[in-house]
């Protein structure tokens, strides 16, 4: 039976090639777009999956609750993990690990350098590999770096640097200019879904802060994992962890009310208000987002292939009939019809399939290749489109399939079928829900790009043209050469200036601290730190309004608060502050300039209360002004020439100041694309749904628009009869569609503290834009029915 099914289906869609092109057109998109966001969405949700024991594993995080706001850390204070390990006795196995950063030299057995890299290396505890149980190809997890000066890497790490794994057992890498390192271990590359972007492993030993006896100084590059005990659980814990928190911190007065607590592994990735060693994030907000983008575009499809379908239903009435009078059932029709939307779908699936496969590239572009898409990577893909084709089959073909199994055979025979209201009342019902969909998408769309504009446009406060920062190296021979680079420096042809610093005024490398104000010891927020030379408000022209800039010093001799600081402490003269006192870390220093405010951290953020001071010991980079123009490009290669030339031992790395702050929004520019594309897609899907719902009307109202025509309606008239009812639903699909966008568009908004503001603007232009497309859509069918010959409509009658 189901074979002859196939057989009339295949025929019945060979037979109305135009109408199964335009279905096979919109089903193929629409599943090639939910398969891509299916693609993502399991990628984002394997996330740290496949280890051992992982519903027991738990990450220690620290957070504070000030009177006036709360802040949250991945990291914890060093002597956590060892505090825990004899302390909390539902803990089984606790292991620290520590990320840092620097030059990697490998030579070759001559003693010549081969290999110069800057990477990120870890410091980790053996009992850290007992927690998040890795593959090792050579060497034991708990053996390889139990002595110092033992190193374990991953295995591309150890091809890129002695060839093949085996050759890199026993061979030594030095790290930075004085820490050489014996290969004790190789571990398995671990994969990109994962939050342990592990490459180059150190023995904990060799960490130089290791015994460090601070609980008020937390960093997030230092990480504790937890294996709890089998059958506990986080909250099994919580009394004892309670009593931890108290013994370390209220007891001991830390600021802050701070305190650690556990987290699930499993929910690392999925964390906002913590960061990651991989620095990847996504909220289950954003998942869900995008499953209901999916969930839309297949509907819209759906919706697409039930207009057409019923569009062209009377045309096989005569077929529904003549097989009712040989004694068919009504089940039986359904199935035929069922089966016929199924063949269609899985045409529709191939053809899906080569668009996911052409549209890969461009996914993997979109993200720089930090995501590996595979259309059959997993065999739960399968599993995906056997379900995504059963629900579109049944979804788009029920209706259709009821409806044309339920007509009347003497009617149907007779030619006389005509589809009841309700039928039709349940068409613009689709036509509504369908534009609603793409007029969110429109709107959303439009909102997400005037706010990038906005982002790239808004004054931060401070010059970011032409400024480029190049790291410069820590340790203490190189510290020595500053002054001698600097000279250097300026001597080349383009560059203005050069200021030594920790970071640009704009960054989200965040270094606070609490502190004491005019004797006074402040607990509602954390001063943030800034270390800069007495050049660094020239170069970024940052505005004195009180006082002045600090001396030339090597130490902090005074501090340059800006005007959110003097809110915060509540002093409204600025002139007022130059003076006053502020004690960190048991040193007390004078405010001896007030700057004007400028963003210092993303537009996503308000602007902190800081405090710019000088520190020689602390600056990170050199920020380098140079003339724009022609001479920007030359200038950067002579400045990395006389880098590498004053500091061989180490390696360049530059970037410009507007590079790095593009780069805190590239989340949301992601979004702006991909809601491009998407609302692109519905429109175009909903384009070929209207096609199909006018090519119905004007086939059922074919002898009304003869007669009309007959008694002297012009084709203009005959063009606005048609069209009239569809531009009134797609009215009705904005006046549905505009509440649903305003609540979606402004909770997004209300995630940047700098914001564009909401008017009406986004759904004027949506809706003419929905207008404009019904418009001509509906237009170009509508006229060719009212231009055709009346005889041909009228000779039967």
């Amino acid at each position: 039976m189901f074979r002859i099914n196939l057989k009339i289906a295949l025929r019945n869609l060979w037979k109305n090639k135009s109408y199964t092109l335009i279905n096979i057109l919109g089903l193929s998109i629409g599943m090639a777009s939910c398969i891509l966001i299916f693609i993502f969405i399991r990628f984002q949700l394997s996330f740290d999956e496949g280890y051992k024991n992982e519903d027991r594993i738990y990450r220690l995080v620290t957070d504070w609750k000030y009177n006036a706001f709360n802040d949250y850390s991945s990291g914890v204070p060093i002597p956590v993990t060892s505090a825990a390990r004899n302390e909390i006795s539902g803990i089984e196995k606790i292991g620290a690990i520590a990320k840092g950063g620097n030059v990697i030299h490998v030579n070759d057995k001559e003693g010549k350098e081969i290999i110069k890299s800057r990477e990120d290396i870890y410091y980790a505890e053996p009992s850290f590999f007992e927690v998040i149980q890795i593959d090792w190809q050579y060497g034991k997890p708990t053996e390889a770096l139990k002595e110092p000066n033992t190193v374990a890497l991953s295995q591309a790490t150890a091809i890129k640097y002695f060839g093949n794994t085996q050759n890199a057992m026993g061979k030594s890498i030095r790290v930075g200019t004085k820490m050489e390192l014996k290969v004790t271990g190789i571990f398995k590359d671990m994969p990109q879904n994962s939050s342990f972007p592990l490459k180059i492993v150190i023995s904990y030993k060799n960490f130089s802060e290791r015994n460090s006896t601070c609980w008020d100084c937390t960093s997030s590059s230092n990480s504790s994992y937890v294996l709890l005990k089998e059958g506990l659980k986080s909250s099994d814990l919580q009394e004892t962890l309670t009593k931890f928190n108290k013994t370390h911190y209220a007891d001991q007065k830390i600021a802050g009310n701070q305190m650690n607590r556990l987290q699930p592994l499993k929910e690392i990735h999925f964390a906002e208000l913590y960061d990651n060693f991989a620095n990847s994030t996504i909220s289950k907000h954003q998942i869900y987002g995008l499953s209901i983008i999916g969930l839309f575009l297949i509907c819209t499809a759906c919706i697409n292939f039930i207009n057409l379908n019923t569009a062209q239903a009377v045309n096989r009435s005569k077929e529904v009939g003549v097989r009712k009078v040989m004694g068919g059932k009504r089940k039986q029709l359904i199935l035929q019809f069922l089966t016929e939307t199924f063949a269609l779908v899985l045409i529709a699936l191939l053809f899906a399939c080569m668009l996911t496969e052409l549209a890969i590239p461009s996914m993997q572009n979109l993200f720089k290749n930090q995501i590996t898409f595979s259309l059959f990577g997993s065999p739960i893909i399968f599993v995906f489109m056997t379900l995504l084709v059963i629900f579109v089959s049944f979804l788009a073909g029920f209706y259709p399939a009821m409806i044309i199994s339920g007509f009347n055979p003497a009617l149907a025979i007779k030619n006389k079928v005509t589809l009841n209201n309700n039928g039709l009342s349940l068409r613009k019902v689709l036509v509504v829900v369908q534009f609603a969909i793409t007029i969110i998408l429109i709107i959303g769309t439009l909102v997400i790009v005037r706010q990038m504009e906005y982002l790239q446009q808004k004054p931060l406060g401070f010059s970011t043209t032409a400024v480029a920062i190049v790291g410069m190296p820590g340790d203490s021979t190189s510290h020595s050469k500053r002054d001698i680079f600097k000279a250097q420096i300026l001597q080349i042809p383009g560059v203005q200036l050069l200021s030594y610093c920790q970071v640009p005024p704009l960054s989200q490398d965040v270094n606070s601290t609490d502190f004491t104000f005019n004797g006074m010891r402040n607990n509602d927020f954390e001063l943030r730190n800034c270390k800069a030379d007495e050049n660094y408000f020239k170069l970024f022209d940052l505005k004195i309004i009180a006082g002045k800039i600090f001396t030339k010093s090597d130490t902090t001799t005074g501090y340059v608060v800006n005007e959110t600081f003097l809110k915060k402490v509540g002093i409204t003269n600025p002139q007022d502050a130059i003076g006053k006192m502020i004690k960190t870390s048991d040193i007390n220093v004078p405010i001896v300039g007030v700057v004007k405010d400028y963003n210092d951290k993303s537009l996503k953020e308000h602007i902190s209360g800081l405090a710019i001071s000088s520190d020689k010991s602390q600056y990170w980079s050199a920020a380098i002004k140079l003339e724009g123009g022609e001479q920007m490009v030359p200038a950067m290669k002579q400045i990395e020439a006389l880098w590498n030339v004053t500091f061989p031992n180490s390696v360049y790395d530059a970037s410009f100041v507007e590079e790095r702050i593009n780069s805190y929004y590239e989340s949301e520019a992601i979004m702006g694309i991909l809601f491009k594309v998407f609302a692109g897609i519905i429109i175009f899907i909903s384009f070929i749904g209207l096609f199909g719902l006018i090519s119905f009307v004007a086939a059922q109202r074919t002898k009304e628009v003869a007669i009309r025509k007959v008694l002297g309606a012009s084709t203009f008239e005959l063009v606005k009869m048609l069209n009239g009812s569809f531009l009134v639903m797609v009215f009705l699909a904005n006046l549905v569609a505009w509440p649903l966008a305003y609540l979606f568009v402004s909770n997004w908004l209300s995630t940047f503290a700098y914001r564009i503001e909401l008017s009406f603007w986004p759904f004027v232009l949506a809706m003419c834009i929905s207008m404009l497309i019904t418009l001509i859509t509906v237009s170009i069918r509508s006229y060719k029915a009212a231009s055709a010959n009346t005889i041909d409509a009228l000779k039967y009658e």
